[in-house]
């Protein structure tokens, strides 16, 4: 029988990116580093629901490596 010790999972914190645009009347926030995404009435409920996603996705699927994205901006052309 495995001791509460060794049953226990070591809780592991990771510092994640939220990039969030507004659809309509709803924020969406997308965390690149992991491919979650949620949405909420303002920026702070979708960045909520977003780590809530997230640590649920995390629970699952243990990150292997994690890495910080590159942000960058690019013109586009269209007619």
């Amino acid at each position: 029988m495995l001791t509460k010790q060794r049953r226990k999972r070591r809780t592991r914190h990771l510092v994640l990116t939220a990039v969030v645009h507004k659809e309509g009347r709803w924020h969406v926030a997308e965390c690149p580093e992991v491919g979650t995404i949620s949405q909420g009435r303002t920026l702070d409920e979708a960045v909520k629901n977003l780590r809530e996603a997230t640590e649920l996705y995390l629970e699952e699927f243990p990150p292997r490596q994690v890495g910080r994205p590159l942000l960058t901006t690019f013109e586009a052309a269209y007619a």
